[in-house]
């Protein structure tokens, strides 16, 4: 009974506007993490090389980029989403759907992710870069052969935390038209009470959050063991 139940409440959604909704969370998803660490691998990298320590310890740079990443951090995304809209609409020409979604997924993500980079480097032994730069290395080789590889397994297990962040931030940006699944759940879900579609949303969330974590898990465990 309790099968033929659920036959017929799923034999009643759209299914191509759930799967159009889907490759749009994912479409967000893929490019605002893509993104997210092309900027924060390098800010997370300069906060710890001009911190109190590092082989580039610059007071003024490291207090100025720590400043800018905590004010960032600290903005709600869904203010973020409305502060953005001009900025959005010069870069991607839109501030709905989702692409317009994208840049505020962007800056709302890539300051969390350079924090993780720099607790990341934080735990790396010093005097192991200490004795490089001793032996004359430069800076880009210091970066490139011992401090990204020294901390691969810990990068990816932070890209894995913030992609599932992002999943939370893509359903959020449904509230202002940013497609997606979470612009679905609100629209039916939540203004037409049709409980069947927000419940299929939810669920297809909590599986795309469960795959990114056995994936993020997956190769962490594949790069320790090289």
């Amino acid at each position: 009974m309790a099968l033929a139940a659920i036959n017929d409440i799923l034999g009643t959604l759209d299914w191509s506007e759930i799967n159009q909704a889907t490759l749009d969370t994912l479409f967000m998803l893929g490019f605002a993490v893509l993104f997210s660490t092309i900027i924060g691998i390098p800010v997370g990298l300069l906060l710890f090389l001009t911190n109190k320590g590092g082989i580039l310890q610059n007071r003024l740079v490291y207090s100025l980029l720590s400043f800018v990443v905590n004010v960032l951090r600290s903005i709600p995304f869904i203010i973020l989403l409305i502060v953005m809209i001009p900025t959005t609409t010069f870069l991607v020409g839109t501030s709905l759907g989702a692409k317009g979604t994208i840049p505020p997924l962007v800056v709302g993500a890539f300051p969390f992710f350079a924090r993780l980079v720099e607790n990341s480097l934080k735990e790396i032994e010093k005097g192991i870069f200490h004795m490089a730069e001793s032996c004359g290395a430069t800076t880009w080789q210091i970066i490139w052969h011992i401090l990204l590889p020294e901390i691969m397994p810990s990068l990816v297990a932070s890209i894995t935390v913030t992609a599932i962040a992002l999943v939370s931030y893509t359903a959020m940006a449904g509230a202002v038209g940013g497609g997606g699944l979470g612009d679905l759940a609100i629209r039916y879900g939540y203004q037409r009470f049709e409980t069947e579609v927000m419940i299929t949303t939810v669920v297809l969330m909590v599986i795309m959050v469960q795959v990114i974590q056995f994936l993020g898990d997956f190769l962490v465990k594949v790069i320790r063991k090289k």
